[in-house]
């Protein structure tokens, strides 16, 4: 992905904000950023569910579905915290006047 460095934030918070709807998983959210125009691949996406998960932004649970096993993820009250704070700066952003 072209500007990775500078997008991967926004990989994270589109994470957080569909984690907050619902409890989401890592093929789903891979889907989900492919729609958005974000090609990641798992070895990509899950150690940064891991780290969102270890920061406390997320909390996971295993279900199983059938025959397959999946790690659910979840906002936790930070993450929602970390998220109303990036969309206030997201906004305050899109309020600038260009150069």
């Amino acid at each position: 992905m072209e500007h990775h460095d500078l997008l991967s934030g926004l990989v994270r918070l589109h994470v957080l904000h569909h984690a907050a709807q619902h409890p989401v998983y890592g093929q789903w959210m891979i889907d989900k950023l492919a729609r958005h125009g974000y090609r990641l691949s798992p070895g990509t996406l899950y150690p940064l569910l891991a780290k969102l998960e270890r920061e406390g932004y997320l909390t996971s649970a295993t279900a199983r579905e059938g025959r397959t096993s999946r790690k659910f993820y979840t906002i936790t009250r930070k993450g929602r915290e970390g998220l109303e704070v990036a969309r206030a700066c997201l906004n305050d952003l899109k309020g600038e006047p260009d150069p």
